[in-house]
């Protein structure tokens, strides 16, 4: 499968060059640029030009390298967000602003300090290539510098300030909520119960891959009513089921397929408060991750609500929108025997969940091996940024192809060090338990039936508890 365009190896030497600037901003804003780097270099995206075609003589010069020093570590901690030039004429109350996200950027900037910034935007990362998650903000603001960095600061302060994805959703996860479940604070166990009760009725769940590798999200509308769920219950099991999904995603696939099936939906399943905040997450906070939205036996009555949602769409993701109204439609984008039993399909699935298993998040009680692995993350991070200074200051072109080999090199290292962290950061998840997400990061579809999943204390420690030899280099 061919990489598509406008993702890391397949970039145009144009917007190469918006690449490299748009990670000269954001080291600036992060603190790993001195404040003499932030001063009149930063060009506004209608202005930037490849520098492919410069003339010899006009290429800048490598003395250009001193700009970009690192901060020193006595600075850590002390100093605050990198003002950018460019970045000055960003009007906080811009009516075109759809989200909110100049003021979240101009907030983020005066709450976060630039070390906290860098560790969010980072985390981010996981087991992607840094370069896809940066280039992600870039197509979403069609290559536009100033509007891409808004973009990944407020998705920033959303992920950090707001949602608490990485150090509350993720890390907690489905065992917590079993166990607050019977046993929290009435405020605790409502949240718990509604966020398993949507895992527990499969009001959406992720089942095997469409025909472009892109995997398949099921919204069964029906099973959703409004009010049975408290609103903080539905985002929270929203914002679990994306971020899960990303780490379903097999390179080179970067989106997914959401498939809403409207089989008996009647007006009683219509909600707009969740739909807003579905629209929210994927045109705000995950950019560029819907390849494709099915909407599957739509009803006559959809016809009003379809003519409402799609008012509050980006055009991009509108077109994205196809409506099928059978087993043959939906053929167009999946195999039929891929497709579940319940979707008329031959592949003999029906979702079933499986229960949390005592002992399979028990690697993160291990705080000693978490630090050592956090350690050797926190000096590839450092590596690629070093690379990374190198490749954007290099004028000579085959020179700048050999740096981003190299960084390349670390990226890669950088996704396989993530899976030996995963377990320490990540609490076990039904795509974990079932065998689709694999230990090492690799991703089954379709994991036989006849793989059993750990049922006891001792068989999850075993498959996911324990910390191995290697996981500590």
């Amino acid at each position: 499968m061919e990489q598509l365009p406008g993702r890391p190896g397949n970039l145009t030497p144009e917007q190469e060059e918006k690449l490299r600037k748009f990670w000269e901003m954001f080291l600036q804003v992060c603190g790993v640029l001195g404040d003499d780097a932030a001063g009149n270099d930063t060009e506004n995206a209608s202005e930037t030009a490849s520098r492919t075609g410069t003339k010899e003589s006009e290429k800048p010069k490598k003395s250009r390298m001193s700009l970009f020093k690192k901060k020193k570590d006595k600075d850590k901690g002390s100093s605050t967000p990198t003002k950018i030039a460019a970045m000055e004429s960003l009007k906080e109350n811009d009516p075109e602003d759809k989200w909110g996200e100049n003021k979240a950027y101009l907030e983020t900037l005066a709450t976060h300090p630039p070390e906290q910034i860098r560790a969010t935007i980072w985390s981010m990362v996981k087991h992607d290539h840094p370069d896809a998650l940066l280039l992600r903000f870039l197509r979403a603001r069609k290559w536009d510098l100033q509007r891409a960095l808004v973009m990944l600061m407020s998705t920033m302060n959303w992920r950090c300030s707001d949602a608490h994805v990485d150090d509350i959703i993720m890390a907690k996860g489905e065992e917590f909520a079993a166990v607050n479940e019977k046993s929290g604070d009435a405020k605790s166990k409502k949240l718990a119960e509604d966020f398993l009760a949507q895992l527990r009725m499969g009001k959406s769940y992720c089942y095997g891959a469409d025909k472009a590798g892109r995997p398949i999200c099921v919204v069964r509308a029906r099973l959703h009513k409004a009010g049975e769920q408290s609103e903080e219950g539905l985002e929270l099991f929203t914002v679990y089921l994306i971020e899960t999904t990303r780490f379903m995603l097999s390179h080179p696939v970067d989106t997914a397929c959401v498939l809403f099936d409207l089989t008996g939906f009647s007006y009683a399943n219509m909600d707009y408060t969740p739909v807003k905040f579905m629209i929210k997450c994927f045109e705000a906070n995950y950019p560029e991750s819907l390849g494709v939205v099915l909407v599957h036996k739509a009803p006559w009555v959809f016809q009003g609500i379809w003519k409402i949602i799609k008012g509050w769409l980006d055009p991009v993701v509108a077109s994205k929108v196809h409506f099928t109204n059978n087993l043959t439609d939906l053929e167009e984008f999946i195999d039929s025997k891929r497709i579940p039993s319940d979707l008329e399909g031959t592949s003999g699935y029906t979702y079933r969940y499986k229960e949390p298993v005592p002992g399979e998040n028990a690697k993160m009680q291990d705080t000693e091996t978490k630090a050592k692995l956090l350690q050797e993350r926190e000096l590839l991070y450092e590596e690629y940024e070093s690379k990374t200074l190198e490749w954007i200051n290099e004028p000579d072109a085959g020179q700048r192809a050999v740096l981003y080999a190299e960084r390349d090199a670390v990226a890669k290292n950088l996704r396989e060090q993530y899976w030996r962290l995963d377990p320490y950061l990540r609490s076990r998840s039904y795509y974990d338990r079932v065998g689709i997400i694999k230990t090492d990061g690799s991703v089954n579809y379709y994991p036989s039936e006849a793989t059993p999943a750990p049922t006891n204390g001792t068989a999850a420690a075993v498959a996911a508890g324990e910390t191995a030899a290697n996981d500590v280099d």
